[in-house]
């Protein structure tokens, strides 16, 4: 299925989200890495199939019509809708444990010494 705002395919989506993913989290150690690719790969797949929901929804709407039988009818949250709702919980799941196995900043510098540590620092290395 083409996507008419990129022209892709969706595996082309999907490896274009991987690589965007792969260097939104460049900084985690490349052991961690190795084990969390499955993640990566998991959450490009959701991120292209709720791009596509999102464009289902917006052009659908959020309700559908149903009959079950003569006399019974209605309407009801639509399908995409409901996919949606659980995809969303599950990205957001996944981007989670890839932000939470990403190290914060850059690595802690040693603290500043005072004035006085400086200075017992200078008469260790004179005596």
């Amino acid at each position: 299925m083409k996507n008419n705002s990129q022209d892709l395919t969706k595996e082309e989506r999907i490896k274009k989200e991987i690589q965007r993913l792969k260097r939104l989290f460049k900084n985690m150690p490349k052991d961690t890495m190795n084990r969390v690719l499955s993640l990566i790969n998991n959450a490009a797949f959701m991120t292209v199939t709720l791009e596509d929901l999102q464009e289902t929804i917006n052009r659908e709407g959020t309700v559908s019509e149903y009959q079950n039988g003569e006399n019974q009818h209605g309407t009801k949250k639509s399908p995409e809708v409901e996919i949606y709702n659980t995809m969303i919980k599950n990205h957001m799941g996944i981007i989670k444990q890839l932000t939470d196995l990403t190290p914060q900043g850059p690595p802690p510098k040693a603290p500043e010494l005072d004035a006085f540590e400086k200075i017992n620092q200078r008469r260790g290395k004179i005596g």
